[in-house]
């Protein structure tokens, strides 16, 4: 039988195990201060203190499903109650994804950032939930304001800027550096570092007494203005966040026309997310939908692809004909139409989707075949006329896949685009190393062997063995050298055939993998930035090419000696109805065939208080509800707290009480609402008084039976 030992430390010899430095682990039982965030601060303030709660709470490294179901975040789930009962900021959500860019993006401590990156994104969704959802509508599109710009601006128009060709060149590049991120065309690696740069000055100091900064000339959330929540979400890469029903709702509602921008098209129209209402609504502002901008767009490109086929068939090497010359209008139509959206959406937004990469391939395409085509015809260059031509033939290239764009919204072809731009990105990273292992040999081959290879048809031999064909190989290693070639070349096939290819293949699929694994939240993510491209323009009067032409060809000259007021506005929008009517009709008829039975029901779906905290029509009844919110936040708080004292009794009493109180809450939501809506004051307020009595009463019945039967148990225990 063993004999077990037990060590004991010698008499005088003193215990050193404290000494030791205690392993890392979560500070489960740490309870950072919470943020006292009220509706009078700044987007700047919000942002600084959620990082300074976000940076106390997650200090060591944490994966998503680790901070969203294990101890290690219950600070977020304290946060998210806090906000859930105190926070009525319109911009709370806007703040904790631009925390979640700026975390996501950092390099130092990656481990450490990524788990804050999470911490934000999942406050940012677990606030949401406890919210209404038309409350969620308005916190997600609530667009950051800027907070130098204290006047009433009237919509721009698509001519129109605060600074154009008259504007100085210091003016300029000053508006380009801290004015609105969609009005100034900028790069987006640019506007990436300007948006990262500003976060980072800001939460570069994690304490809240620090008041750095606070008087710089130049606010560094200067960038963010007029951005919504949704839009940080996708340029930061939250794509769980916006995979969420509740998100995935409202991104749904703005690609039918549930949601809109635009209530009507007039001089003093006012970009506001509100919910479309066919009885009040301007038919014109139907114009706006991302559901018939994509439609007509593809529309556009069918007609686009039908002249590029007419041209290249036709192939006139002498003039131009008039096919051709319609071919141009779709070109330049095009080319104006990308501009204005790359303006209005803002270069980084812009560069999310994949497919606005294929529209500048196209423009640049179509650019260099008109300059050799019209360089050709005048010189009488046969040559450069040919090339022309080639080079149009390039266009069929990007042409064809952007007119079947539409697909990506689809489930299958949403998910395979994600998977093929990963995959296309590890592949470049790898030819990288093949390129170097290519010209080592390279080099080599064509030194032993050039006294009966050129350098051409060595280049061609190695190319088709790295893709496979190993017997140019075998019958090129003698031509080059008789002692070093068989085994240069045996190295060389095996390296190329079994070692690169294998090694290029498992990456690829690995990136699949890594891809498909999280296969709806790509397709979401795809989906969402399609639509949202479709929904940020700020200009009143959209034109669809080739219609833009038309508003350029007109309004362009007259902007240089006559003022642009109302009256230039007005004529715009007269413009535009004349023009698009025909449209107008068609999606008309269209909706009274699919949806004239719901009509006046379109947002019926998105349930809650119907009236906006955020651009309400009535600022008091706003301000009231979110009263109203917050009492009805804390009466919760209070009977969750009782909830866990209920005895076993009573359960299904008191249950059945909270759930007439929240029928009864529902009713005073609607109430509230209705006063935004224009009904009468006193009989609203009436309403209020009349269901607040009731839920007193219905709580002090909950909390006697509650008394009546621990007293009981009471009773029954000592007994």
């Amino acid at each position: 039988m063993p004999i077990r030992v037990k060590s004991r430390a010698p008499q005088g010899v003193q215990h050193t195990e404290s000494l030791r430095t205690p392993s890392p682990r979560h500070k489960f039982g740490f309870v950072a201060e919470l943020p006292d965030i009220t509706e009078e601060d700044t987007f700047r303030e919000v942002v600084k203190k959620l990082s300074i709660y976000i940076a106390d709470t997650v200090q060591l490294p944490s994966t998503f499903e680790q901070l969203r179901t294990t101890a290690a975040g219950d600070g977020l789930r304290a946060l998210v109650d806090h906000l859930g009962r105190t926070c009525t900021h319109p911009a709370i959500v806007n703040a904790l994804l631009a925390l979640k860019w700026h975390y996501g993006t950092s390099v130092e401590d990656k481990g450490l950032m990524d788990a804050r990156a999470n911490a934000c994104e999942i406050v940012a969704w677990r606030f949401l939930t406890h919210l209404s959802e038309r409350e969620a509508v308005d916190y997600c599109l609530y667009e950051i304001p800027d907070p130098k710009d204290n006047e009433q601006h009237t919509p721009t128009d698509e001519e129109e800027g605060e600074v154009d060709e008259h504007s100085a060149l210091l003016a300029q590049a000053l508006h380009s550096s801290v004015g609105s991120s969609r009005r100034t065309p900028q790069s987006a690696s640019t506007k990436r570092n300007l948006l990262l740069s500003s976060i980072s000055r800001l939460t570069m100091s994690m304490t809240a007494d620090d008041q750095d900064g606070e008087g710089d000339e130049e606010d560094p959330t200067a960038n963010f203005t007029n951005l919504n929540a949704l839009e940080i979400a996708a340029i930061a890469d939250a794509k769980r966040f916006l995979s969420q029903n509740v998100v995935q709702k409202i991104i749904t509602g703005i690609w039918e026309g549930s949601i809109i921008f635009w209530k009507d098209l007039s001089v003093h129209s006012e970009k506001k997310p509100q919910f479309y209402n066919p009885n009040t609504a301007d038919p014109f502002s139907r114009l706006r939908v991302p559901k018939y901008l994509k439609s007509f767009e593809v529309l556009f490109f069918i007609t686009f692809l039908f002249l590029y086929y007419g041209v290249l068939l036709e192939r006139d090497p002498t003039r131009i004909t008039p096919l051709e010359i319609f071919l141009y209008i779709w070109f330049a139509a095009f080319a104006l139409d990308e501009l204005s959206e790359w303006i209005d959406a803002g270069s980084i937004f812009y560069a999310t989707d994949i497919w606005n990469v294929f529209d500048m391939a196209m423009i640049a395409i179509g650019a260099i075949y008109v300059v050799l085509r019209i360089v050709g015809l005048e010189t009488h260059n046969k040559d450069l006329v040919d090339l022309s031509f080639n080079v149009l033939a390039l266009e069929a290239l990007f042409m064809v896949p952007r007119v079947f764009s539409i697909l990506s919204l689809s489930p299958y072809w949403g998910t395979l685009i994600p998977c093929l731009k990963e995959m296309g990105k590890d592949f470049i990273k790898f030819m990288v190393l093949v390129v170097v292992i290519y010209f080592g040999f390279l080099t080599t081959f064509s030194l032993l062997g050039r006294d009966h290879l050129s350098l051409y048809q060595m280049v061609m031999s190695l190319t088709k063995i790295f893709f496979g064909s190993s017997f140019v190989g075998f019958e090129l290693m003698e031509k080059m050298d008789t002692f070093l070639g068989p085994p240069l070349m045996i190295i060389f096939i095996t390296l190329s055939s079994i070692l690169l290819t294998g090694s290029l293949t498992g990456m690829l699929s690995n990136s699949f993998s890594r891809v498909i694994t999280h296969a709806r939240e790509e397709y979401l993510y795809v989906y969402s930035v399609y639509v949202l491209e479709a929904s940020t323009s700020n200009r009143l009067t959209h034109f669809y090419p080739p219609f833009n032409l038309l508003a350029v060809l007109i309004f362009r000259p007259l902007r240089l000696f006559l003022p642009s007021d109302n009256k230039f506005r007005a004529a715009r929008i007269l413009l535009l109805k004349a023009t698009h009517l025909p449209i107008v009709a068609v999606i008309e008829f269209y909706e009274w065939l699919t949806i004239n039975s719901s009509k006046g029901t379109q947002y019926s779906g998105f349930r809650g208080p119907r009236q906006a905290i955020i651009g309400s029509p009535h600022p008091s009844a706003a301000k009231k509800f979110a009263q109203y919110r917050l009492s009805n936040n804390s009466l919760r708080a209070e009977n969750n707290s009782l909830g866990q004292l209920r005895p076993p009794t009573i359960t299904a009493i008191s249950e059945g009480a909270i759930a007439n109180r929240r029928a009864q809450q529902q009713q005073a939501d609607e109430a509230v609402e209705g006063r935004a809506f224009g009904q009468h004051d006193s009989e609203v307020e009436t309403r209020i008084a009349d269901l607040t009595a009731k839920i007193d009463r219905l709580t002090e019945l909950v909390l006697m039976l509650q008394t009546q039967s621990s007293t009981t148990l009471g009773n029954v225990g000592v007994a």
